[in-house]
């Protein structure tokens, strides 16, 4: 009988660990990476345009701002980009535009975000994508992940702000603000209980707050100067008057 060694040896026996790996998963997540990086590379062209549309119109929308309307919109912003990516979320979006004011109703900053937002990284969930897709089969496999991408990447929750876009949402709105409704705010913060007038109490409470050092003579002084119908006390009219003159 011959020894087995006569048999011829077959070439191709030793080379599948060099075959391509065509599973499941590595396709998806070869998927998911690319997708990643393309949308990352959209992101930087979309901000890349639009810095190059501000300088040939040369309308740098913060440039229109006061140096404290400036800082305010950059902190609101930073103080609620809680993972310093640069973009901000609906929630985050809505959150310091009330901070900074504006108060708008769902159906607004939906529009904002659609207008000019960018797609939420896809990468995020991609390892869940994968489990799902895995379970589901490779019959249906593209059209479950194509059907996932679109709605998450339109709907407008996830839909990302980058700050450029808010700095240029918010400097219009603070320029088409009527310069009245900003001042009576104001006045609401110092009017404790919602007299209609500020009085020494008032005054005396904003400058604990605020650590300022003002002694009562200092305080009533600065009622006296401005109260003009003689009530010990600035109502918004006058109130008006000395951050409007």
């Amino acid at each position: 009988m011959a020894s087995s060694s006569a048999f011829p040896q077959r070439p191709f026996a030793g080379n599948f660990s060099k075959l391509p790996d065509r599973s499941l998963g590595g396709a998806f997540g070869a998927t998911s990476t690319a997708q990643a990086r393309e949308q990352q590379r959209l992101e930087r062209e979309r901000e890349r345009l639009e810095r190059e549309r501000l300088e040939r119109e040369g309308q740098d929308p913060m440039s229109q701002l006061t140096e404290d309307q400036e800082r305010e919109v950059n902190e609101a912003f930073g103080l609620f980009d809680l993972d310093k990516d640069k973009k901000i979320d609906y929630h985050e979006l809505k959150v310091a535009m009330k901070a900074l004011g504006f108060d708008l109703p769902k159906a607004e900053i939906v529009a904002i975000l659609q207008t000019h937002g960018v797609p939420a990284d896809p990468s995020a969930s991609s390892q869940q994508q994968q489990q799902q897709q895995q379970q589901r089969g490779t019959g249906n496999m593209a059209a479950a992940a194509a059907g996932t991408t679109t709605s998450s990447a339109h709907h407008p929750t996830r839909l990302l702000l980058p700050l450029a876009q808010f700095q240029a949402v918010m400097a219009q709105k603070i320029q088409a603000r009527d310069p009245r409704e900003e001042v009576l705010r104001a006045f609401e913060l110092f009017d404790e209980g919602g007299k209609g007038k500020i009085d020494l109490q008032d005054l005396r409470r904003v400058a604990r707050e605020l650590g300022e050092g003002l002694g009562e003579e200092e305080l009533a002084a600065m009622i006296e100067e401005f109260d003009l119908d003689g009530d010990h006390a600035i109502n918004r009219e006058e109130f008006l008057a000395i951050c409007l003159q």
